[in-house]
């Protein structure tokens, strides 16, 4: 997906604008202002919106306002003139992306668009859910896992503590910073995110720190970084791991002194900033390997939390179905009621490499597919299908339960013999056994929440 929006009330600006976006191998839409480029939102997908902020009907803030809450997916970027740049910093510190000032230069606004592109694209990776559709600190779950999950935020929200969150991809890991943020103190000051992943390591430091006029070629203005806009609020680092390993020894500066000089500037500035980052990696192999500096996984790990796949959760499965049926109701204007039970069981034997995005993306599919109230095994795609030639799902196995029932019954069974081995081989310690059975911590307390196992 590589759409991008421009939203200008200049013919000429539009115009320009597109053409050198067609060039740079994107598909541009245009509007001339906030309220046609709503209209041009609503019907199709946009990876990215390019807006001036003087227009009239609806302006460049207010159409920010509006895709906050219906397309806060969507990243915005913001050009305004130099007299309006501390409107565009407001206007940072209110959800948009970037800003780019007139006159600008071209490589400048290339690669604030590609940013905003990729940050699109790696956010469709993630699962979003509007804050007044969700519950519990701005997730959906109900199950052991995750009220274990929300414990661990509800805990560490009101301190100031620096918080690291691991996860696989889809688990919703931008989630949990929100609600970090959301459940804080500094909830009414800015919650600003910037991911490391989407970031050219030549320009990292400009976009972290900011830089001063004349800084280097282009800098024609003096612009603030993520740091400062985050003063007084919250930083999200999303995919931390990333960040090149000459950056991290500034990255740790900041992070202990609280203070930083932009690009090209001497003065020293000082900020009030928590930090919350996020990765899908494991830093502890990359520090082992020396990607990653040890001293700063130690400054970031101050308070781990992991944010458990969907296969770990299978306890809030149901509700999460349920949820998406609901919100694609909404959407497609359909009236959907529910899963038949061989749904229901197909899903839970599924192992959800893609989590709750993957979830997410075969409950659409298959409501798009399907032509009676409810969703059946007709409309499951073939990955989740698991047919047995020998012997047919709805054909009993011993014991009058179906073939993948009792499949599933066995894998537990075996699984749950192993672990109280390697529990009984270490002498019932849990990080011991979990080294063995190549399991982190956590995922083996879980196993055996699940089997009922104690010494």
């Amino acid at each position: 997906m590589n759409k991008v929006l421009i939203v200008d009330d200049e013919l000429n600006m539009r115009l320009v604008l597109g053409a050198m976006l067609k060039k740079e191998g994107y598909d541009v839409a245009s509007a001339a202002d906030g309220r046609e480029a709503l209209d041009i939102l609503k019907a199709g997908r946009i990876a990215a919106v390019v807006t001036d902020l003087k227009m009239p009907h609806i302006d460049g803030m207010e159409l920010l306002r509006r895709m906050s809450e219906l397309y806060p997916e969507v990243p915005v970027v913001m050009i305004t003139a130099h007299g309006t740049v501390a409107t565009a910093v407001e206007a940072l510190k209110k959800g948009a992306l970037d800003y780019i000032t007139k006159p600008f230069e071209i490589e400048e606004l290339k690669n604030v668009i590609a940013k905003a592109v990729k940050t699109r694209n790696l956010k469709d990776n993630e699962l979003y859910l509007p804050p007044d559709d969700i519950e519990k600190a701005g997730m959906v779950g109900a199950g052991r896992a995750s009220g274990e999950l929300f414990e661990a935020i509800h805990r560490v929200a009101p301190t100031t503590t620096t918080v690291l969150i691991t996860g696989e991809t889809g688990t919703g890991k931008e989630l949990v910073a929100e609600a970090i943020h959301a459940n804080s103190p500094r909830r009414t000051n800015p919650l600003i995110k910037i991911n490391c992943a989407a970031i050219a390591e030549t320009l990292m430091e400009s976009e972290l720190f900011g830089y001063e006029k004349g800084a280097f070629t282009g800098a024609a203005i003096t612009k603030p970084g993520k740091f400062e806009l985050a003063n007084k609020g919250t930083l999200f680092l999303d995919e931390i791991g990333e960040v090149p390993r000459d950056m991290q020894v500034k990255l740790l500066r900041v992070l202990q002194e609280q203070e930083f000089e932009r690009v090209g500037g001497l003065k020293t500035i000082k900020v009030d900033v928590r930090i919350i980052a996020a990765t899908n990696q494991n830093l502890q192999q990359n520090v082992a390997a020396g990607a990653f500096r040890e001293d700063l996984f130690y400054r970031l790990n101050v308070f781990p939390i992991r944010v458990p796949p969907l296969r770990e959760r299978l306890d809030d499965l149901d509700l999460l179905v349920a949820y998406f049926i609901e919100k694609f109701n909404r959407k497609l204007g359909l009236s959907v009621s529910g899963t038949d039970d061989d749904v229901r069981q197909s899903f839970r034997l599924h192992a959800w490499p893609g989590n709750i995005r993957e979830l997410e993306n075969v409950i659409e599919r298959m409501m798009l597919m399907t032509k009676t109230d409810r969703l059946s095994a007709s409309v499951l795609p073939e990955e989740l299908k698991n047919p047995s030639p020998e012997l047919p799902d709805d054909e009993p196995a011993d014991g009058g339960k179906t073939f993948k029932a009792a499949m599933r019954d066995h894998i537990e069974n075996v699984e749950s013999r192993m672990i109280v081995k390697c529990l009984e081989e270490t002498d019932w310690n849990v990080t011991k056994a979990a080294k063995l059975l190549g399991l982190s911590r956590k995922g083996l307390q879980l196993k055996m929440i699940r089997y009922h196992l104690r010494k």
